[in-house]
């Protein structure tokens, strides 16, 4: 049988090395279509795209070609430093196009490297579309930014390409996309109404989104994928919110796939599905008959597994150390059986969840095993509860073993659920019960259940079952958000772990390898140094300064940047803190009907002549707020207005304001930053507004205006020297 299988892929890989030969070879240039076989010849193209993703660089359209691009770099924005200005499309491959591999394409520096719309049979092989776009982030050591948040859940018409991709396929039939590498970016690969796609012995990792996103996507098989490290919105310590980053995402409607032998670990949900906006409004459908199988998702700050509102089979997986092990809220009819749990917070969480078998799981050192509950009320504002029954109930908890956990059982608000066969070593309660619970029955827990099953038959269409070999660093503190995405470790780099109760700055000094040492320092006294060798540390105690600075020396092998840059021994690597002084006098103030923002500024001012409801001084504008902003305070319809005067020393500067709902800066009474419409809150990441601009050395005066309509409020403000 496997002599029968191998023939026809050496036939294939013959003819198209065949083909490869007699290719004529060709120079990339801008506007071209290819329309033949081809091989690319190997240079560095410099090539700007159109300033559009209506337009590509480069088009394929036909059928039956091979293009080898022959590891040629295709290299855009060339105008442009920052990731998050990078922009335009590489390569389109046009509708109706059939039969299409693409090989060996090196191509860095666009909003969307390849994107293929209504494709047949497309392939991409060994590809590198590392660094590419990705959003700077806002959220900092101690606090998130509302900015940072990202949304995936509509991309009818095409929304989810505002966050970039390595690989973006649209209604493509059958692609196969294998032993390509994305990292440095933000979305690796993104398909949307997508069917029977194989995406298998790939590398996408260290991006800052997602690793693999389906959306209306059907009977694909994605396997034997390193998908590591897809994470923002986590600090050690600090917070874990993973800001809808992901491994793995799964979104409105998307079933039968399969998801076997994937490392997705240290991302910020290992695996995320949603049944989608359909289900919510409708009651029907969800993201269906799922394999989830033999997958690690060890390491994500929120839930190693989400699956909501839909039916699926989650089977022999690996879930470390995860905030939530499975988050299954609404899930129905799904089996979660011969998983490894362990040192989970909640290792199996389900929320209104209906006709569950949870079965020879292993749970070990996690705070609570299985958590089932209801709540009394669900949200008025959801179709799906007015529409279909959603009571928890109907749970088959049998032959699991618990070790060294503290709560097997927490229950509420279900109804029906039979323990069978259940051991327990070391565990410190066996059942917590809650209000609203009825027949819970524990007369066979203590029973011997032999139990066996049989694999899911669509795992022999996987042709091994190996997942791929971690070689990356274990555990939840290995994940270091920069303002770029997650540190890769390929880099050398001086992160700040914590603070003393002396106040005293604890750094690491990471690396590749090779050596470091101090070249400078400003503002710190160095109390203590580690080894010259990496990984090191390094203990400093802060001084009474604006500007505080420390700067390091790599000496070693050449390395790779976080921009993918190549650089050599002698490079320098520091860890920087601007904080000039200032003290914000801020005042609050009430709004009405009459003088709501959205109808404008001028009308809107008139509300800052009456009194404040409340003032007060604050070394920093920083402000988050989920409900009201004071004791007696409002939490929606106020105004905010801070106003500061601070020192500086001439330079450029770069000034951000994250705001919800309404804001203008002005600084020394000129209006900077205009952001006094409603649009500007429709997406989280839209709430971010920056500017560059030079500043003569003296005082500096600035003006923060703030609106609040309802909801979350938010108010942040950034000054950094420019490239700091």
């Amino acid at each position: 049988m496997r002599r029968i299988l191998l023939l026809p892929v050496l036939v294939i890989f013959t003819l198209v090395s065949a083909d490869a030969k007699t290719a004529p070879v060709i120079r990339l240039q801008a506007g071209m279509v290819i329309r033949e076989s081809s091989v690319v010849s190997r240079e560095h193209y410099q090539l700007n795209a159109p300033n559009t993703l209506s337009y590509a660089l480069i088009e394929i359209a036909g059928e039956n070609i091979v293009i080898d691009f022959n590891e040629a770099v295709l290299q855009g924005s060339g105008d442009k430093s920052r990731p998050d200005e990078f922009y335009g499309l590489a390569i389109r491959i046009r509708k109706g196009s059939r039969n299409i591999t693409l090989k060996n394409a090196v191509v860095h520096g666009y909003k969307i490297a390849i994107l293929a719309d209504s494709v047949e049979n497309l392939r991409i092989d060994g590809a590198d579309l590392s660094y590419n776009w990705r959003q700077h982030l806002q959220s900092n050591r101690e606090r998130e930014d509302v900015s940072d948040w990202m949304s995936y859940h509509h991309n009818e018409n095409g929304e989810w390409m505002r966050y970039g991709a390595a690989i973006y396929l649209s209604a493509c039939k059958a692609p196969v996309i294998t032993n390509t590498t994305v990292t440095g970016g933000q979305c690796a690969l993104m398909m949307t109404r997508c069917e029977k796609a194989t995406v298998a012995d790939n590398v996408f990792t260290f991006n800052s989104g997602i690793g693999i996103g389906l959306y209306r996507s059907s009977h694909n098989s994605i396997y034997h994928n390193r998908l590591d490290f897809n994470i923002r919105g986590y600090s050690e310590g600090f917070y874990k919110r993973g800001q809808d980053s992901a491994a793995i995402l799964v979104f409105e409607q998307s079933s039968d796939n399969i998801f076997a032998y994937n490392t997705a670990t240290h991302s910020g949900d290992g695996f995320f599905l949603w049944a989608g906006q359909t289900t919510m409004d409708t009651g029907t459908g969800g993201c269906n008959d799922n394999l989830i199988y033999g997958n690690d998702f060890s390491y994500a700050p929120t839930n190693g597994i989400e699956i909501t509102f839909s039916r699926n089979l989650v089977m022999k997986n690996i879930v470390r150390n995860c905030d939530h092990g499975i988050w299954g809220g609404y899930s129905f009819e799904t089996d979660i059986t011969d998983n490894s749990f362990e040192d989970n917070r909640i290792a199996i969480a389900i929320e209104h969840g209906q006709s569950i078998n949870i079965a020879l799981n292993g749970f070990k050192g996690d705070r609570t095993g299985i958590k089932l509950w209801s709540r009394e009320k669900q949200p008025d504002d959801w179709a799906y509860p007015k529409l279909r029954n959603s009571e928890s109930r109907n749970y088959w908890v049998a032959a699991n073993r618990f070790t060294s956990v503290a709560v097997a059982y927490d229950i509420m608000g279900t109804d029906t659920v039979v323990l069978n066969g259940n051991s327990k070593l070391d565990v410190g309660q066996t059942l917590l019960l809650g209000e609203r619970v009825e027949n819970i029955d524990t007369s066979r827990e203590e029973d011997f259940l032999d139990m066996e099953y049989q694999k899911d038959e669509r795992l022999k269409s996987i042709p091994d079952s190996a997942m791929p070999v971690s070689v990356l660093p274990e555990g939840r503190e290995q994940m270091r958000i920069t303002e770029w995405g997650p540190y890769d470790f390929r880099y050398p780099l001086l992160w700040l772990r914590n603070i003393d109760s002396s106040g005293n700055a604890h750094f690491e000094v990471l690396g590749p390898g090779g050596k470091w040492r101090i070249s400078k320092h400003d503002g710190y006294e160095i109390l203590s140094q580690s080894a010259d060798s990496f990984p090191s540390a390094l203990v400093a105690k802060p001084l009474p300064s604006p500007e505080r600075k420390i700067e390091l020396v790599y000496e070693g092998p050449a390395f790779t940047d976080q921009f993918g840059k190549q650089q050599s021994s002698g490079a320098g690597f520091s860890y920087r803190e601007f904080l000039p002084h200032a003290k914000w006098n801020v005042q609050w103030y009430r709004w009405d009907a009459a003088h709501s923002p959205a109808g404008g500024f001028a009308g809107f001012e008139t509300v800052l002549n009456q009194a404040p409801v409340f003032s007060a001084a604050y070394d920093k504008i920083d402000f988050t707020w989920w409900g009201a902003i004071g004791r007696n305070l409002p939490s929606d319809s106020f105004a905010t207005v801070a106003t500061t005067t601070m020192e500086l020393p001439e330079a450029d500067y770069e000034i951000g304001v994250t705001a919800d709902d309404f804001v203008k800066l002005f600084v020394d009474g000129k209006e900077l930053i205009d952001a006094w419409d409603q649009k500007y809150t429709e997406l989280d990441e839209n709430t971010h507004h920056r500017i560059r601009i030079r500043l003569a050395a003296g005082e500096h005066h600035f003006r923060l205006v703030h609106a609040e309509n309802t909801g979350l409020a938010m108010l942040m403000f950034y000054l950094k020297p420019a490239g700091s």
